[in-house]
């Protein structure tokens, strides 16, 4: 279980000046943590960091990095370390979408995609999540989505990005288990935020119809979840029973729905 008091703890956000980042930014801040705020840019951050440092009287760290960008990771870490800013909880929220059928999509958008979604995740992990099992003590939390259950027609790239995140994240959970850190899968459903716009897929049939999340309910349930030290948060009823439809059909067919669902509205 994370540490209730969260005060003299610091928590490092990728993402954070928009959406689910920012609105978990804001509750560690509540809280008392200490923050680090990473996101390309500058202006949002330093104007979060002014807001939290005077209503809130912690610590704010910016740093305006694209954490995709080869050697970012590691120049963030040795810039902590040099500062001697020891990272307690990483939230890895850094990540975009791609709507669209394969043969028509971006290979350059895919790639950067990939680089975002599942490297950079992978690599802020890897450089943090060593000192938080020596220390004994830490917490990571790693943005998947509810499309990380499903095979995705139409954002193929995309879901299976997501599905690594969770695949990748229940896995490490289980292997740091009993040691003091905990690690965290969430998995939001649609959620109102710039990622529906930046992914294109504001004319889907599964952002027109389906039911979207606010982003602070979202990140109340995510940050209530990690402070408990859950594995797995899915927000919202609805989507933690429709998480488990695809035990439920066959691939084919659960792949042929999600098709359905992501077509665009008429």
């Amino acid at each position: 279980m994370v540490n209730q008091s969260l005060s003299q703890k610091t928590t490092l956000i990728t993402g954070a000046s928009g959406g689910i980042g920012m609105e978990l930014a804001d509750r560690f801040a509540a809280g008392g943590s200490n923050l680090v705020l990473v996101a390309r840019n500058g202006a949002i951050l330093e104007q979060l960091a002014t807001d939290y440092r005077k209503h809130h009287d912690i610590e704010v760290t910016v740093i305006v990095q694209d954490v995709a960008s080869l050697g970012v990771p590691q120049a963030i870490k040795q810039e902590l370390d040099d500062r001697e800013i020891h990272v307690d909880y990483l939230v890895n929220n850094a990540g975009f979408g791609l709507y669209g059928p394969f043969l028509e999509t971006d290979l350059d958008q895919e790639l950067n995609m990939i680089d975002v979604n599942i490297r950079a995740l992978t690599e802020m992990t890897k450089r943090f999540l060593p000192a938080m099992v020596e220390r004994g003590t830490g917490g990571i939390l790693n943005v998947s989505s509810m499309v990380g259950f499903f095979p995705g027609p139409l954002m193929s790239v995309y879901y299976a990005s997501k599905s690594f995140v969770l695949s990748f994240t229940e896995a490490i959970e289980n292997e740091v288990s009993g040691s003091g850190v905990t690690v965290t899968a969430l998995c939001p459903g649609v959620t109102a935020t710039g990622f529906v716009d930046r992914a294109g897929m504001g004319k889907s049939k599964l952002f027109r119809q389906g039911k979207v999340m606010n982003a602070g309910r979202v990140a109340d349930e995510a940050y209530a979840g990690f402070l408990r030290g859950e594995r797995l948060i899915i927000p919202g009823r609805q989507n933690r029973v429709f998480a488990n439809v695809p035990r439920l059909l066959p691939r084919w067919m659960m792949t042929r729905i999600v098709r359905k669902m992501q077509e665009r509205a008429h």
